[in-house]
């Protein structure tokens, strides 16, 4: 009788199948500990003040430079410019991304940049509760230090104020510094250019209550967050390596499958699927945002891993299902629609939730959905759902995997009624099974841990300390683990060509035909299902 090549293949090469993956997945994590350097970096740009009297007279934008030959005309502070009769509205904060002496690359892959105030309290200056900064911002680019300036975006943006004053509001106080959330302004899906020009106002209008109430700004401060060139090499070479191999693992198991005189049961044509959107996840099209200016290349990344998830997700309940052992029919799709349509509909809110901001920001990039309360609410309540329901995911996993292995034990109790050769056998292939699902429910905490992570480390960017991020080694470990997840299933899983000897079922040492009745049904084909298939009492379903 045919089977899988777990069940076929010796001890002895599956446990060196099973030590190369093992390898393969220490040198995954080494590649991010050893190295690729951390996967973010930051820089954090005082402005410059910079004077412009002329702004209302010139049609054309003015772009005012924090240093270089055509740096502006500066202030130190507010007292300077009120000594000097300039007004708030001729104060232009001027900040150059990056560093004098240095450049932006396309290997930098997205750039985001948050504000950050320092607001001194005044007894006749405070801020007021509920208190809305108005920027006019305005962004540039060049490729060379003697090319003109390019306007990239402009835009008139209101942030919320969120501040404490960590003692009480007395005239001894005067003069301390509130304690203000960052504010998110800016993000890019990619880096074309080397020298970016950022020039903020904050424009005044007593009458129109703009810029009232939120205190005396002294310094504003950018905080440009940005992938480190060295981690993004790494991580395109990953992928570059990884995708002809889960490419050519696949076209071989889909192969094997359509030599088979029986259609695919819905086991093998669910890790085909789950082979494809690892494929599809690989493929390195990141490599051209080398030399093209995609802005939608972080979009697009994150519509790939969200069908990946879907896909591995629904696998796992699938693959616990269809060897739960309970004699049921499931060898259909539909049999799952109540666990696999609450992964679509997360699926779809997560997908309408990153539209919502990245979808908007190819348009225009100084929108954030953390700006405004309901907006921070929403996304804050999406990160602490996504949280919960990947626990509660992890955990119903966990309750298949429990009844899975319940079903088996009950199952081992005919073995004793087998011949020696046959029990052997069986246990055996059990205890092949059980391993597998061990390694299964790993691979799934870890999955969980990397979602709830990077949802957080993410958000944290915006509402909280940017300093937080994920050590390299962890997305290429868990990168790498996908990978070979994937392909261990595939290998595995993929129709043996040998035979579970006939001389074995009816020779002497074999077992009756009333013994193997035990544990399987009628074998309607030459080649049917696989020994675990006929284990659990399933058969492909014409």
């Amino acid at each position: 009788m045919a089977g899988a090549i777990i069940e076929n293949m010796s001890t002895k090469k599956l446990c060196l199948v099973g030590g190369t993956l093992f390898v393969f997945q220490v040198l995954a994590f080494l590649v991010g500990g050893l190295i690729a350097p951390k996967p973010t970096s930051s820089m954090d740009l005082l402005a410059v003040k910079c004077v412009d009297v002329r702004r209302g007279h010139h049609s054309s934008p003015k772009w005012l430079l924090p240093w270089g030959r055509d740096r502006c005309d500066s202030i130190r502070g507010f007292e300077e410019a009120a000594s000097k009769l300039i007004e708030a509205n001729d104060i232009v904060f001027s900040v150059h991304i990056p560093f004098q002496g240095q450049e932006m690359s396309p290997w930098f892959q997205f750039m985001l940049i948050i504000l950050h105030l320092d607001i001194a309290f005044k007894l006749n200056n405070y801020i007021v509760d509920d208190a809305v900064v108005t920027l006019d911002v305005a962004m540039a680019y060049r490729d060379e230090l003697s090319d003109p300036w390019t306007e990239m975006a402009r835009s008139v943006v209101q942030r919320k104020l969120q501040c404490t004053f960590p003692v009480s509001k007395t005239p001894d106080n005067q003069g301390r510094y509130y304690n203000c959330d960052i504010l998110p302004l800016i993000e890019l899906g990619s880096v074309a250019h080397k020298y970016y020009l950022v020039n903020i106002r904050l424009p005044v209008n007593d009458r129109k209550k703009i810029n009232v109430g939120i205190g005396e700004i002294n310094d504003l401060r950018l905080v440009t967050i940005f992938q480190n060139g060295g981690f993004t090499k790494v991580w395109f070479a990953m992928k570059t390596f990884l995708t002809p191999s889960i490419l050519i693992i696949m076209i071989w198991y889909w192969r094997r499958i359509t030599m088979m005189t029986r259609p695919p049961v819905l086991l093998e044509k669910i890790i085909f699927a789950l082979g494809i959107s690892m494929t599809f996840i690989n493929i390195p099209v990141e490599w051209f945002s080398i030399g093209f200016n995609w802005t939608w290349m972080l979009l697009f990344g994150d519509i790939r891993q969200g069908l990946f998830y879907v896909m591995l997700l629904s696998f796992w309940i699938i693959f616990c299902g269809e060897h739960m052992m309970d004699q049921s029919e499931r060898n259909r799709i539909s049999v799952y629609w109540k666990q696999v349509v609450p992964i679509a509909f997360g699926s779809c809110c997560l997908f309408i939730f990153d539209m919502c901001e990245r979808g908007v920001q190819l348009k225009n990039p100084f929108y954030s959905i953390w700006t405004t309360d309901v907006g921070a609410e929403l996304a804050m309540a999406f990160i602490i759902v996504a949280g919960i329901c990947a626990c509660l995911y992890f955990l119903f996993l966990c309750f298949m995997v429990y009844q899975v292995f319940r079903n088996i034990s009950g199952k081992q109790s005919s073995l004793p009624a087998m011949s020696k050769a046959r029990r052997l056998h069986y246990e055996g292939l059990i205890f092949r099974f059980k391993f597998l699902m061990i390694i299964t429910l790993a691979c799934a905490a870890l999955t969980t841990v990397f979602f709830i992570t990077t949802q957080v480390s993410e958000g944290n960017w915006k509402w909280g300390d940017y300093n937080i991020e994920l050590n390299s080694a962890f997305f290429t470990g868990i990168y790498g683990m996908w990978n070979l997840y994937v392909f261990a299933l595939m290998f595995l899983y993929a129709p043996s060509h040998k035979n579970y000897g006939d001389d074995q079922t009816n020779g002497g040492n074999g077992m009756s035909s009333a013994e193997e009745l035990q544990l399987t049904t009628t074998i309607t084909h030459a080649d049917g299902p696989t020994e675990l298939y006929r284990l659990a009492g399933k058969e492909a379903q014409e």
